[in-house]
């Protein structure tokens, strides 16, 4: 053991063996007074053994198994560090398929042939011996399989559906989830029944291992982690139950007793499970330690009672379980001792004005004694709001003035004597800048001057310092600091920068800067504008209650007059370091006079305002304390407002620090129920801007006010408000509901109010639920949804639009109030007419004859009534677009489809549809058809139309089949042929053709198909395809729907044709069934070749 010293010292370097010293160790400090022990201190030696010998067997697996190597390091004190690596002590590489388990084992959720190798080296390192040892390398060897099987996820640790996990409080938890399966599968983590405790919880591993530090019992549970993959998953549930080593609630305390006093200890300690609490007294079991008559101990308290001199000594609490024990000495010591003061006598204190003065008186005595403070050598004992008296005796004067200059006597005194003790406090004046530096712009090469005037304490001695950019002066001759100035000669550029000037003193410090600019020299200089300077030389006069007077002085204007001061204010009571605006006053005016709240210890400043902008605010004025007043004003924004049905919630809002007007301020809650309490009920509370009364009836009128008060006295009389208790849910449903049905899809609905008092809250309005029971002609399978109309305030009607025609429905009308609905009223039902149907779902035309065409149609979407029958219109369109005669057919509702016969061949017809019920015909769907050419007949006579009331007759005859017109194409043709033979033996005996020429005089008859009216050849144009249309549409024909087409058809966008297209998108028209190639016309009719047609086809 060392000398003076309770360290024992254990030293093996020179021999010796750590096994001899192993064992439990405690040491025991003994004196007069009792003897004190420790804690047991456990001396284990370190070990580090090595691997058992064992002949591992070569690992030989398909491609997509799963595989564990295992590592079994020995069992070292403390544990070993495991990790794997290869022949070449490279780590080996760890992913979401290959990882290291918590044991120390390596798992491979599926194997790859890149896994092959004969290396696997699992290492353990043993840091307090600082060995490694080496496990022999284990060989894996992966055979390709072609296809791999996937496989849904195993988990490889742990096994089974469940598992237990216990852990300490404190400590950390480490769960642990490893799958096998291929794909590799992904781990997640939840906690049954609750959330992962944010901010400690950590993911390692891949998300295999959950960490949670610092657990606590909250965090006992059950976790289960889900492994999964593309083909399924598996889970495993960790029960975990987190115990705790003993931990104290209240360690016994040192208790400090003079004879006869009375006196606990309390040894309070929690765990998991409960520990058991133990008492020794001087080291010794209590039970068996010398009897003391004052002593008793009651579980994990010890009381003592009229103790006596012989009662020392020191007593130990044992708090232990089976994960743990705590162990805590506390000295009981009763001691007889006088008054003494610790603090050295005419001590002397020195503070600014306006800051705290801390006064200490150190003392000590038992018993306890009580400490007296007084001012002067026949002062009053001191007491008030001035002050503030701590526990250690220090005397706090939170804001010292001049007049708190003084000796201050401090006494203490206990039933076995008396002792005082004087201090001296000195309050000094505050360090001020009067005349602050300038910012300066300054010519090159010239001199500069900044001021730093002060104004100081005369028992203070000043130092100032001056920095540049917050650094010391550059070591430079040219710099000249005086006792008020600093000067600068011959200014370079690189003077540009922040000038501070720096007081101090051995209780302040003050600062300014100003900022130097160095420039060109101008060609004439220029007056310069700036912000003014700061006023200074704040001074309060005429300290009244409400009111003070405040005037400064006015820094420099900077060549702009001041047009404003600005006096703002710090409450250093209640809001230091937060300045408001006071008032303002004209830039000509240099004194105010302020009106002043009640207890604000008010500081003031003032800022000067000029075109440029704000001067730095002045340095604060001195502080001044109003004296306390009764508050002024009462709580704002009362309200009343129930938040259960038989409670009163009476809220406020509080007011400002500033507006107490004194300490202790209250509120005074006053409420009555309106015409029927005549007796206010009051309580008083503080600190709360909420108070709630229970007990009241449901939705009943409240009076209500709240008054301030504070030590002085109450606020004004505050005004009334009117609050309610809580609302709760209407009692009844409104009555007499009745419907009037408007029309199909209106209805009107008129139901009772319901009497106010039932409504037990706010009338909100009311609220009508409706739903379409079923449509008349079937019922519907559809999911029921109801409608809801809200209607506002205490209507007792509303309108239901959009519904359905034909159909049932059911209402029912429920009142609203600020809680929620009432009950629904009995069930409605009315029912809406008959009104027109939709368009019918489709209509297709299909299998065109020479003077047929079959229609197709589906029943309309909504019906909206009792299908009576469907109308047909249709006309013939001619090559001009020209419509025929308008006929009408009247097809039976039960119909679906109807074949038109005696229709006129190649023909266009446009064809308009509609549904019609008792109340009239719905929207239209229109279509258009070709019927095809006849073969036999190329030229023909177009037969009147089916029930048309006057025909038109024509007789068309082909040009192309003429032989004069074969002819006269042939001889244009050879033309041609001749004139470009021309031209290219001309061009090859390098004379020139006028082919431009020539080309504008004869176009090429290819793209100028001839005019029917006079037989020659004109420019062709395509604008005839954005004309728009002469009574009817301009399609292309052969215009026929197929069943196994769209229902959508192209013709209502205006270039729908049911053939074929070139490649250049031009139609492929039908003739007599054959398929020919022919160009697109302007207009592509479908009357009889034209020459036109011939010629193209000829070329």
């Amino acid at each position: 053991m060392k000398p003076n010293s309770g360290t024992l010292v254990i030293n093996i370097m020179n021999g010796g063996k750590a096994e001899a010293y192993e064992g439990v160790y405690q040491c025991t400090a003994r004196n007069e007074r009792g003897a004190a022990i420790s804690n047991n201190i456990v001396i284990r030696p370190s070990r580090s053994p090595l691997w058992t010998k064992e002949k591992l067997e070569p690992n030989q697996v398909r491609e997509g198994d799963s595989l564990v190597l295992h590592c079994r390091p020995p069992v070292g004190l403390p544990p070993p560090i495991i990790f794997w690596m290869d022949n070449a002590f490279q780590r080996l590489p760890q992913s979401e398929r290959v990882s290291q388990g918590l044991n120390g084992d390596l798992y491979f959720s599926n194997v790859q042939p890149e896994d092959t190798r004969e290396d696997y080296i699992c290492y353990a390192r043993f840091n307090h011996t600082q060995t490694i040892q080496q496990k022999q390398p284990i060989s894996v060897k992966v055979f390709p399989t072609k296809p791999v099987t996937e496989r849904q996820p195993v988990l490889l640790t742990p096994t089974g559906s469940t598992s237990t996990k216990v852990e300490l409080r404190g400590n950390v938890l480490l769960l642990e989830c490893i799958a096998a399966g291929l794909p590799t599968p992904v781990i997640r983590w939840i906690k049954e029944g609750g959330e992962l405790p944010a901010n400690r919880t950590f993911f390692e591993n891949f998300k295999k291992t959950l960490k949670i530090i610092d657990v606590s019992e909250a965090d006992s549970g059950n976790y289960k982690c889900i492994a999964r993959n593309t083909l399924g998953s598996a889970h495993h549930v960790i029960s975990v139950t987190v115990k705790a080593a003993p931990y104290w609630i209240t360690a016994p305390r040192n208790l400090v007793l003079s004879p006869g006093e009375d006196g606990t200890l309390i040894c309070r300690a929690n765990g998991n499970p409960k520990p058991n609490i133990s008492w020794l007294a001087n080291g010794v079991p209590i039970a068996i330690a010398p009897e003391d008559p004052s002593r008793k101990v009651d579980g994990d308290t010890i009381i003592f009672s009229h103790v006596q001199e012989r009662s020392s000594s020191v007593y130990q609490c044992n708090a232990s379980n089976e994960y743990g024990y705590l162990l805590a000495n506390a000295f009981v010591n009763v001691l007889a001792e006088p008054p003494r003061i610790l603090t050295p006598p005419n001590k002397l204190y020195q503070v600014i004005t306006d800051n705290p003065a801390l006064l200490d008186c150190a003392y000590f005595g038992s018993p306890k004694p009580e400490i007296e403070w007084f001012k002067g050598v026949k002062g009053s004992i001191l007491r008030g709001n001035e002050y503030i008296f701590h526990d250690n005796g220090t005397l706090e004067i939170p804001v010292a003035q001049k007049d708190s200059t003084g000796t201050y006597t401090c006494v203490a005194r206990n039933e076995l004597g008396k002792i005082q003790n004087e201090v001296q406090l000195e309050v000094k004046d505050p360090t001020m800048i009067i005349k602050q530096p300038e910012y300066k712009v300054i010519q090159r090469y010239s001199h500069v001057s900044f001021e730093c005037i002060i104004k100081h304490d005369s028992t203070l001695l000043p130092t100032v310092i001056w920095l540049k950019d917050n650094n010391e002066l550059p070591d430079d001759e040219r710099f000249l600091v005086g006792k008020d100035n600093l000067t600068i000669m011959n200014v370079t550029d690189k003077d540009d920068g922040t000038y501070t000037c720096i007081v101090n003193t051995t209780l302040d410090s003050v600062s300014a800067s100003a900022v130097l600019t160095v420039v060109a020299a101008p060609p004439t200089p220029a007056i310069i504008y700036a912000r003014p300077n700061p006023p200074f030389d704040l001074e309060l006069t005429g300290q009244l209650e409400r009111s003070v007077e405040l005037s400064w002085v006015p820094g420099d204007e900077n060549n702009s007059p001041i047009t404003t001061f600005v006096i703002e204010y710090e409450d250093g009571l209640h809001e230091p370091g937060v300045w408001h605006l006071q008032t303002e006053v004209p830039g000509t005016q240099t004194t105010v006079q302020l009106k002043l709240s009640p207890y604000v210890n008010y500081s003031f400043r003032v800022i000067a305002v000029n075109e440029i902008g704000r001067s730095q605010p002045s340095e604060p004025s001195e502080q001044y304390l109003t004296k306390s007043a009764n508050p002024d004003e009462n709580p704002s924004n009362v309200q009343g407002i129930g938040s259960v049905p038989d409670n009163l919630v009476i809220t406020w809002e509080s007011l400002k620090g500033f507006q107490s007007n004194g300490p202790g301020l209250q509120y005074k809650v006053s409420w009555r129920q309106k015409d029927f309490d005549d007796e206010w009920t009051s309580v008083i509370v503080a600190n709360v801007s909420k108070y709630i009364v229970s007990g009241t009836p449901t939705f009943v009128p409240y009076e209500i006010k709240v008054q301030a008060l504070n030590d002085l006295g109450y606020a004004p009389e505050p005004s009334e408000v009117i609050g309610h208790s809580g609302e709760d849910l209407p009692m009844v449903a409104p009555g007499n509901v009745q419907v009037h049905v408007i029309n199909s899809t209106l209805a009107k609905v008129h139901w009772d109010p319901v009497p106010l008092k039932t409504v037990r809250g706010h009338l909100q309005g009311y609220k009508v639920y409706y739903w379409k029971v079923q449509s008349l002609p079937r019922r519907s399978r559809r999911h029921i949804e109801k409608k809801i109309l809200t209607f506002r305030g205490n209507k007792t009607f509303g309108m239901l639009p959009g519904l359905e025609p034909y159909s049932s429905y059911k209402l029912n009308v429920r009142v609203v109030n600020g809680k929620g609905e009432g009950p629904a009223s009995p069930d409605k039902v009315f029912k809406t007419p008959e009104g027109v149907p939709s368009s019918p779902s489709f209509l297709k035309i299909t299998n065109p004859t020479l003077d047929s065409l079959t229609l197709e149609w589906g029943s309309p979407t909504h019906p909206n009534g009792v299908l009576t029958s469907y109308i047909l219109k249709f006309q013939p369109i001619n090559n001009t677009h020209e419509l025929g005669p308008l006929i009408e057919i009247r097809i039976p509702a039960n119909e679906s489809s109807l074949i038109l016969k005696n229709l006129n061949y190649s023909t266009r017809y446009k064809f308009y549809f509609n549904a019609q019920t008792s109340v009239g015909s719905g929207s239209q769907i229109t279509e258009e058809a070709v019927t095809i050419m006849d073969e036999g007949k190329m030229a023909g006579i177009l037969h009147p139309a089916v029930g048309a009331g006057k025909a038109m007759a024509s007789r068309q005859v082909d040009i192309a089949t003429q032989g004069w017109f074969i002819g006269l194409m042939c001889a244009v043709a050879l033309l041609i042929l001749i004139l470009l033979i021309v031209c290219f033996i001309r061009r090859n005996k390098g004379g020139k053709y006028p082919v431009k020429e020539k080309e504008d005089a004869h176009a090429d008859p290819e793209i100028q198909p001839m005019k029917e009216d006079d037989g020659t050849f004109g420019e062709y144009s395509d604008a005839e395809d954005h004309k728009p249309l002469k009574k009817g549409s301009r399609t292309p024909s052969d215009r026929t729907v197929k069943k196994e087409d769209s229902d959508d058809s192209l013709v209502d966008y205006g270039e729908g044709v049911n053939g074929q297209f070139n490649e250049d998108g031009s139609f492929i028209g039908q003739y007599s069934g054959k398929k020919e190639k022919e160009p697109a016309e302007g207009n592509e009719s479908s009357e009889a070749p034209s020459p036109v047609n011939a010629m193209n086809s000829f070329v």
